[in-house]
């Protein structure tokens, strides 16, 4: 199990969107060495005491990152989080995000951060629900809330600089496993 820390104070209120028939580019498949690309932390960088981890794992043909752990809202906290930097940012033409996903049927959070943020708890953030099979997911990008009113609204996806999956603001345990992430 690999662990990193970082900071930063995550709240938000949650979306989901969804958007049908564009064709869909993978970014992630989670193949190649993926811890290269991903980190994990949770709110111990704030005073929080959640615990968790991020695994990178290979089970036949499917390679994907399984999240799990014990989120806690004890001391202000409540996440755990692995997140790739995409400092490319997204293609100009991208409307949302095509998740494959499983999971203990827990809701779950995308969070996408810019260039326009300057604390770590400028977020944007939509919702997804967990199954307990492999399941698709798409998120458009129209449904994602800033975490303040400042935030551009729509976002640039050329100015998308980080992609997190979050278990997020309620204790619970967690348990999502993610196998690829696309744009449309």
């Amino acid at each position: 199990m690999q662990k990193s820390i970082f900071g930063g104070m995550c709240w938000a209120a949650a979306t989901f969107g969804a958007a049908a028939g564009a064709e869909t580019t993978i970014l992630e498949d989670f193949s190649e060495n993926p811890q290269t690309r991903w980190e994990y932390f949770a709110d111990v960088v704030m005073g929080g005491v959640s615990d968790g981890g991020a695994e990178f794992v290979a089970d036949g043909e499917i390679a994907f990152v399984h999240l799990t752990g014990t989120v806690s809202t004890e001391n202000n906290g409540g996440f755990l989080q692995v997140r790739r930097f995409l400092p490319q940012g997204l293609p100009a033409e991208t409307e949302g995000l095509e998740l494959d996903i499983r999971g203990n049927g827990e809701a779950y959070y995308v969070f996408l951060r810019t260039r326009e943020m300057t604390r770590p708890w400028h977020f944007y953030n939509a919702s997804f629900q967990s199954t307990p099979d492999w399941s698709q997911v798409r998120i458009s990008l129209a449904a994602f809330e800033g975490s303040h009113d400042f935030l551009a609204d729509p976002i640039d996806p050329q100015s998308v600089i980080s992609l997190g999956f979050v278990a997020y603001g309620r204790d619970h345990i967690a348990d999502l496993s993610v196998s690829s992430v696309g744009v449309y």
